[in-house]
């Protein structure tokens, strides 16, 4: 087997495992309207991957793709060493994979811990007979997923909201938040659709610590959106560039840094 094929160690000693999951010739269509074309990519344990691309490129439709939310109707999404077949979200949720939302996707009216807890929903087995009651496996469940989560909110440093009404936080802390929920529900893979967006630079500094805290503490793979290319040269290890639904650059930073169709694409370069 080859180094890629068996995992490696980044320069700052991480280690990148096998293939995660792998994107095998995706095609999407909505109507007449192409939003992915024949696309391909994995995605490696241990690694934090960045889906780039313009607006209207076709990467919240790829997060949609790999999240269960849309099914293509061409391509197979492999996980875990095998086929997934087409699954509802929820349950690919079951299976480990978690997200964040570009538009926030809180609810306003519950308290931030509360809302952390909805991330252990995949994680309760007891019936609804015994939740009424909170007895036995529901209590014992409950003790559990209440320790899990606030583990999770010392490790985000949101301890001092964690009563307060999500509808009355600043947007950088729901964001947090968000975050948080995810990070709840303990998943293999965890996507990230524009974790950034909206924030002031002191905001995405913290953001950024903490996705490297994600990846570093817990092992969590990531694959994000972001628009911010400083951020996204700085967080990844490797980098899938989407132009008008199609792949036009996959590798390292630097590789891409330096492509020249990626940079065409951002210049607004017309070829003849």
């Amino acid at each position: 087997m080859d180094a890629l094929t068996e995992g490696y160690v980044t320069e700052d000693g991480r280690r990148i495992g096998g293939v995660l999951m792998e994107m095998k010739n995706i095609t999407l269509r909505f109507g007449g309207v192409v939003a992915i074309k024949d696309i391909s990519f994995d995605i490696r344990e241990g690694e934090i991957r960045a889906i780039i691309g313009p607006n209207g490129a076709g990467k919240s439709s790829m997060l949609n793709v790999i999240s269960g939310f849309y099914h293509p109707q061409e391509g197979e999404v492999w996980y875990k060493g095998g086929v997934r077949p087409s699954m509802k979200p929820f349950e690919v949720a079951r299976q480990g994979v978690g997200r964040t939302f570009q538009n926030i996707a809180l609810f306003e009216g519950m308290t931030v811990l509360d809302n952390v807890m909805t991330g252990r929903l995949t994680h309760m087995k007891a019936s609804i007979w015994e939740q009424a009651i909170w007895w036995g496996k529901a209590e014992r469940e409950e003790v559990h997923n209440r320790e899990q989560v606030e583990k999770i909110i010392d490790f985000l440093e949101i301890q001092s909201i964690r009563k307060t009404p999500v509808g009355r936080l600043p947007y950088g802390l729901k964001k947090r938040v968000e975050l948080a929920r995810a990070l709840a529900a303990e998943p293999s893979l965890l996507l990230l659709d524009e974790p950034m967006a909206g924030m002031n630079v002191e905001e995405k500094e913290d953001m950024s610590r903490f996705i490297l805290d994600v990846n570093d503490e817990f092992g969590t793979t990531i694959a994000l959106i972001e628009h911010d290319m400083g951020v996204v040269m700085d967080l990844s290890d490797r980098v899938v560039v989407m132009d008008y639904g199609k792949k036009i650059g996959d590798g390292t930073p630097d590789e891409v840094r330096s492509n020249q169709d990626v940079i065409d694409a951002y210049l607004g370069v017309a070829h003849d």
